[in-house]
């Protein structure tokens, strides 16, 4: 029999992780796997119990909660030589990396994808040894998810990044950067995002061009202009049309490294980071997850 591990975090999803644990057993079950059901308590408890089935050479790896519990299970299976098959169930405020994989925001749906055994070969961002599925970001509008108090992500959503932002735009200065690439840039900034997919913070506009296969970094790195210039480029995230602003460089890379004069420290998928000089590269189609059916 197939061997099969579901990690879940109750507390994600206004708690609701355990109520959809044993739909997602009963059809993994259905599916032909012997299913090993391990509930997190803490912080890294999701890459412990990935790696243990990497070690233990299970088939297939799910995982239930918000995105950090989804990067923590990818942290543990990313940097293993057996890696077994993946799927996630959202449970999260913003649910990015399920968004990029046009995974069904209901738990219920997510769950029943499972049964049609659709693979999708997925890229994996790593930075400085540790793995990412989304975002790497640095300068204010990366801090903001540092200070955004879980209560207002319950509420908000989205919008409350986007708040948070705005105000660590009014205290924050621009910082000096180096990005090294094959593509150079160089000068001061007051954010540089380097986007994995084309969901960002729940939006789907920022970086459209990127796909979850296509292998590359997409870089935007907005210049140092005046919080009323930086206002105006909200229309162009909205339409999808931010790489093409005056006031951003946009570059796609399969790696790079970042350094800067300043102390700075980059955001990895909403959780604080490394500080700066930081080494960043995608890993193409590093990881097999089921996805839903093309249409």
């Amino acid at each position: 029999m197939k061997l099969a591990m579901l990690i879940v975090n109750p507390s994600s999803g206004k708690e609701r992780g355990k109520d959809y644990s044993e739909h997602a057993l009963e059809t993994m079950s259905k599916m032909g796997y012997k299913t090993e059901l391990r509930i997190t308590e803490g912080e890294g408890d999701a890459m412990d119990f990935a790696r243990e089935a990497c070690e233990r050479k299970f088939d297939f790896v799910a995982a239930m909660g918000g995105d950090g519990t989804i990067n923590e299970a990818i942290n543990g299976i990313a940097e293993q030589d057996h890696r077994p098959l993946f799927g996630l169930i959202p449970l999260g405020t913003v649910n990015d990396f399920a968004r990029a994989l046009n995974i069904p925001m209901k738990p219920e749906e997510a769950i029943d994808i499972f049964k049609h055994n659709h693979v999708q070969k997925t890229d994996v961002g790593k930075i400085n040894g540790r793995y990412f599925i989304n975002i790497v970001a640095v300068g204010a509008l990366a801090e903001a998810s540092f200070s955004t108090p879980v209560e207002q992500k319950s509420k908000l959503g989205p919008l409350a990044y986007i708040i948070e932002g705005m105000k660590k735009m009014k205290e924050k200065q621009p910082f000096e950067l180096k990005v090294h690439s094959d593509h150079d840039w160089e000068g001061d900034a007051l954010l540089m995002l380097v986007a994995l997919t084309n969901s960002v913070g729940g939006m789907e506009t920022i970086a459209p061009e990127a796909k979850v296969n296509d292998g590359k970094l997409h870089v935007f790195i907005i210049k140092d202009i005046a919080l009323p210039h930086f206002l105006l480029l909200l229309p162009k995230i909205l339409s999808g049309e931010l790489a093409e602003s005056e006031h951003v460089h946009y570059m796609k890379v399969t790696k790079l490294e970042a350094s800067s004069s300043y102390k700075m420290t980059a955001n990895v998928d909403g959780d604080e980071g490394d500080e700066l000089p930081i080494i960043i590269e995608n890993l193409k189609q590093h990881l097999d997850i089921l996805v839903p059916l093309t249409e």
